[in-house]
């Protein structure tokens, strides 16, 4: 039942963790010959990228556009499949459409030209502005995603060598304060640095290389998968178990095994080893370092230094499906962002003062415009989304007591753009910051695992080749390059490159039940 190690070289490896970074990072093992058994507590692929269905309402619990597709169709190319053949993405447009208070809006679309005529349309005077910030995001693309995203960075001897580079593109700056060079109007500085958020970072205090993704939307467009993110999840589950791999929901790992300073294996929950000649943790960073490899004794991981890491913020999410609503609310699209009446303080309430405010800012999605599939007909589908200080504040919040209340201030600001759905109400499901640690074990119940400021990036973020084991390997949020879809995969792309050609494949699963 257990592995064992092939005497000409390795050739089974464990994954723990069935996120997208974990079944990219399976694929890519996969496709270089390892006999690969992918290890997840849930009952479904996806970790943060699952679903849930209730009453009809299929839920996307996470990530929900694409935004650099090609890294999806290079990792199927590298397995010998067509990402095309297995999964239907669709382009949308507008990308997303965001609104403040005063009742102005702004929408944001792939073609440079309606982008201007946004700009102009709200201050003329930031299209110029707007074509210099163009500019300074390609420039931070081209070094910060196209190289140092998509290798490895472990080496203190790489972080040298950038550094000047780093100086030139002024990386100290934030996000927030290179959009205050480029536009006067400060919607549209909110509009420019606000992207951060989407991968758990502060845009008054992540490094402005961060920009870069308003270069990749411009360049590569914004997408949906028909069947959410869920369904590439499915898809990456079935390219696994077509090279012979083994997925193994509801099974938890509870121990990564070292002996000698080498990885043999993990111990799952209910006692059993399970040998490997490698083991890639998907798991949470903090999570693999604290609990994981809880045993053994850390040259850089410890305790201590994770205790000190910044830790992005908590998400709210409200999940709830609406019957007999179709042709209504026709000016709500795909995604809505919803602004409140304040942005930097509001912020910095999140990931400095850690308090849960009175005012907030809410991410709608209706996947239900674009996707039929998502609710029942003539029903829609939506998630609310307000980002939330994480469990890790002395005086956090106490979600039991406080999210009643809080929902209802969620409903009061949803009422402004989708007027009596409370009314129409015929499934609903809440995620707080206790639900993200209890699902994903995730530390503080942060919703992007660690905060992605300068000085936790690149070598200075837990590593894709880890120092406190031999064999160790880790892809996900919490490791270079970062969070979201691109830096998920982009882990799993660093990982194929460090990890070696075993010297002979094996092609038959490793031969764990699931459970």
């Amino acid at each position: 039942m257990s592995a064992t190690s092939s005497s000409s070289g390795p050739s089974r490896a464990i994954v723990v963790g069935a996120g997208l970074g974990g079944l990219s990072a399976a694929m890519r093992l996969g496709a270089k010959g390892y006999a690969v058994t992918v290890i997840d507590r849930l009952d479904t692929p996806g970790g943060r990228g699952s679903a849930i269905h209730k009453n009809g309402h299929r839920f996307d619990l996470g990530p929900t556009i694409v935004t650099v597709p090609q890294l999806f169709r290079d990792l199927w190319r590298a397995c010998g499949r067509d990402f095309d053949a297995d999964v239907d993405l669709r382009a949308l447009d507008p990308f997303y459409e965001i609104r403040w208070p005063d009742g102005s809006r702004f929408a944001a679309r792939q073609d440079t030209d309606a982008m201007r005529a946004e700009v102009a349309r709200l201050s003329p005077r930031d299209v110029k502005g707007y074509d210099r910030f163009l500019r300074d995001a390609e420039a931070r693309y081209a070094f910060g995603f196209e190289d140092l995203g998509r290798r490895s960075m472990h080496r203190f001897a790489d972080l040298l060598a950038v550094l000047p580079k780093f100086a030139a593109l002024r990386a100290d700056r934030s996000v927030a304060s290179h959009a205050k060079r480029r536009f006067r109007d400060p919607r549209l500085q909110m509009a420019f640095s606000f992207h951060p958020l989407f991968i758990g970072g502060d845009p008054f205090n992540v490094t402005s290389m961060y920009i870069l993704v308003s270069h990749l939307e411009k360049e590569f467009g914004v997408h949906y998968a028909m069947g959410g993110v869920a369904a590439i999840a499915e898809a990456m589950a079935h390219v696994i178990a077509d090279q012979g791999g083994e997925l193994c929901f509801g099974t938890e790992v509870d121990e990564i095994l070292v002996d000698k300073g080498r990885t043999t294996g993990v111990r799952l929950i209910d006692g059993r080893i399970e040998r490997a000649d490698l083991v890639v943790s998907n798991a949470d960073a903090g999570h693999t370092y604290d609990r994981l490899l809880r045993n053994g004794s850390k040259r850089r991981w410890t305790p201590e230094r994770l205790r000190k890491r910044r830790w992005s913020m908590g998400l709210y999410v409200w999940y709830f499906g609406t019957s007999d609503t179709a042709g209504m609310w026709r000016d709500v699209g795909h995604h809505t962002i919803l602004n409140g009446p304040r942005y930097e303080g509001l912020v910095r309430d999140i990931f400095i003062e850690g308090q849960l405010s009175e005012d907030m800012s809410l991410y709608l999605h209706r996947p239900s415009v674009t996707d039929p599939s998502v609710a029942p007909e003539g029903d829609d589908t939506f998630y609310a989304l307000s980002p939330v200080p994480h469990l890790g504040f002395p005086h956090h919040a106490d979600w039991e007591a406080e999210g009643t209340a809080y929902q209802e201030k969620v409903a009061a600001q949803l009422e402004t753009v989708i007027p009596g759905f409370r009314d129409r109400i015929s499934a609903s499901h809440v995620m707080t910051p206790p639900d993200f640690r209890d699902r994903y074990l995730s530390p503080h119940g942060s919703g992007f695992s660690i905060e992605p400021r300068i000085l936790q990036s690149a070598w200075f973020r837990p590593h894709n080749v880890s120092e406190e084991a031999e064999g160790l390997y880790l892809v996900g949020a919490g490791t270079h390059p970062g969070a979201g879809l691109p830096g998920v995969l982009s882990s799993a792309e660093v990982l194929g490159k460090l990890v070696p050609d075993p010297a002979r494949p094996v092609s038959t699963p490793m031969g764990l039940a699931a459970e």
